[in-house]
């Protein structure tokens, strides 16, 4: 059974795999609003609504009801500066966001996770995404779908050294650790979105690149 969600909530839209869901959203004829809350003004357009500042003002601020959620919210420990500043995006800002879209009638969150996320792990990234995840579940949404990519293929603003070292390679592995292009996680997210199946699904790379074609 399919869905035609109108009304999306997006977190993280100025990041690469944000950048590129956001245009697709913006260019569906169903979707008649998107509100992308982020720290800088994104490009406008008539479909879009979008309060720019400090996460941790403007989320309980969100008004409107939603049908669907996307978070592509993340970051990486360099760039957010200590275990501590990761954990706070990664996870605490995560289950926040998704609690607001709870709240404003979303039955439906879409959210990227990574592909070794473990609550277990003894790696402090995958242990982070599955407390992520874990609280997510804890959070009892009618449908929940979480996407768990490889290696992001596509051109950022501000490279990291490690994915550009790591791109080609990744090219080359085979199964559901082959890197993804953006844009075919981008697509994959929106199939996903216009499926209903109650309850959590976990979507690991290899299906992600299949469903993204």
């Amino acid at each position: 059974m399919y869905l035609t969600p109108q009304h999306i909530l997006l977190a993280g839209a100025s990041g690469l795999t944000g950048e590129h869901l956001l245009d697709r959203l913006l260019n569906e004829p169903t979707v008649t609003r998107v509100l992308a809350p982020s720290r800088k003004p994104l490009a406008e357009h008539p479909h879009l609504e979008n309060p720019v500042g400090d996460p941790a003002v403007f989320l309980p601020q969100l008004s409107g009801r939603v049908d669907l959620a996307f978070c592509c919210l993340g970051t990486t420990i360099k760039q957010a500066g200590s275990e501590a500043a990761f954990r706070a995006v990664d996870l605490d800002m995560v289950v926040a966001f998704a609690k607001r879209a709870r709240e404003m009638g979303a039955r439906h969150l879409i959210v990227i996770s990574a592909i070794a996320a473990d609550p277990k792990s003894s790696v402090f990234y995958n242990r982070v995404k599955g407390e992520m995840e874990q609280a997510l579940r804890a959070q009892d949404w009618p449908q929940l779908t979480i996407v768990r990519p490889s290696l992001l293929l596509g051109e950022r603003l501000e490279p990291r050294l490690a994915e550009q070292l790591a791109g080609p390679l990744s090219r080359l592995i085979p199964g559901k650790y082959h890197g993804i292009e953006v844009c075919e996680l981008a697509r994959a997210m929106w199939r996903l979105a216009l499926e209903e199946q109650d309850g959590v699904r976990v979507v690991e790379s290899d299906e992600l690149r299949k469903l993204g074609k």
